[in-house]
C-alpha cells in the first residue's frame, strides 16, 4: 500500500474569493477531488477535507496567511513528514499559466506558504506554484494585492481552466512518480 500523502490547496474561504487569482490552489484540489470522486466536506483542522486510502485533500478555511495551522494540524494528526505534503498555491511572480513544482525552498514572498513553513518548521515542503502574474508590468504594491483578489478576466478563463487541469495532472504525477519526475514533466 502506498504511503499516505496530503495535498493542501491555499486560498481564501467564501464565495467572494471563489473565482479569484488567489484561489487557484483551492480549484486544483477541487479538481483532484472531482477526479477521485471525493467530497471535501469533513471539517478537520479548520479545513474542508476529503480522503481515500492514499490521499488526503484539504482546503484550509482560515484566510491564506494563516494556512500553516491547518498544514501542521493535518500533518501531525496523520503522522506525516513535511515531504509527504504538497502545497498548491498562486504566484504573482510566475508568468500567467506557468507551473513550477519544487521539493523545498523559501516561501518566495508568499504569505500563505510562509505560514506553512513556519508552522511545520521546515523548508523541505514540496510546493506547486501556479502562475497568475499580471501581463501589465505596471502592477505593483497595493495594486498587486488587489489584483490577486480580483476574478479572472473573461479572456483568461479558458487558459485558467487549462492551467488548473495541468496542475491537477502534476499533482497526480507527484503522487505516482515523485517530485523529480513531476518537476521534469510539468515545470515550464
Amino acid at each position: 500500500m502506498p504511503p499516505l500523502r496530503l495535498i493542501l490547496g491555499l486560498g481564501n474561504p467564501g464565495e467572494r474569493y471563489r473565482d479569484t487569482r488567489h484561489n487557484v490552489g483551492f480549484r486544483v484540489v477541487e479538481e483532484l477531488a472531482r477526479r477521485r470522486g471525493l467530497r471535501l466536506r469533513s471539517t478537520e483542522c479548520a479545513s474542508l477535507v476529503g480522503e481515500d486510502s492514499e490521499l488526503v485533500l484539504a482546503l484550509p478555511q482560515t484566510y491564506m496567511n494563516r494556512s500553516g495551522y491547518a498544514a501542521r494540524c493535518l500533518v501531525e494528526r496523520r503522522a506525516l513528514r513535511p515531504e509527504d505534503l504538497l502545497v498548491v498555491f498562486d504566484d504573482v511572480n510566475l508568468p500567467f499559466g506557468k507551473l513550477r513544482l519544487r521539493a523545498g525552498g523559501s516561501p518566495g514572498g508568499h504569505r500563505g506558504m510562509e505560514s506553512v513553513l513556519e508552522n511545520l518548521r521546515s523548508a523541505e515542503v514540496p510546493r506547486l506554484r501556479l502562475g497568475v502574474g499580471p501581463t501589465d508590468e505596471g502592477v505593483a504594491g497595493e495594486e498587486l494585492a488587489d489584483y490577486v483578489l480580483e476574478p479572472f478576466a473573461k479572456a483568461e478563463r479558458d487558459a485558467v481552466e487549462t492551467m488548473i487541469a495541468r496542475a491537477a495532472d502534476a499533482c497526480e504525477c507527484w503522487l505516482a512518480d515523485g517530485a523529480e519526475t513531476a518537476m521534469n514533466r510539468y515545470n515550464g
